[in-house]
């Protein structure tokens, strides 16, 4: 899929580990773990904003366009 998630980039910026941040924002973390991991459809935009308030970053430091990402 052309969009690639940088969650994982995010988080070592901020020296924070998934599990701390799903709790942080009410989600599972086995749910992170796939938003992470770009095994997803799709992200709530209220999830995104949680994310971002959270990590005190832009939804286009999560997201990625890149046309050349393999399908999956």
């Amino acid at each position: 899929m052309p969009i690639v998630v940088r969650l994982d980039v995010m988080l070592a910026k901020r020296k924070m580990r998934s599990n701390e941040l799903a709790r942080a924002i009410g989600v599972t973390e086995a749910n992170l773990s796939l938003l992470k991991s770009g095994k997803v459809k799709g992200v709530r935009f209220e999830t995104l904003e949680a994310i971002c308030h959270h990590l005190e970053c832009q939804p286009g430091d999560l997201l990625e366009f890149d046309p050349g990402a393999a399908e999956t």
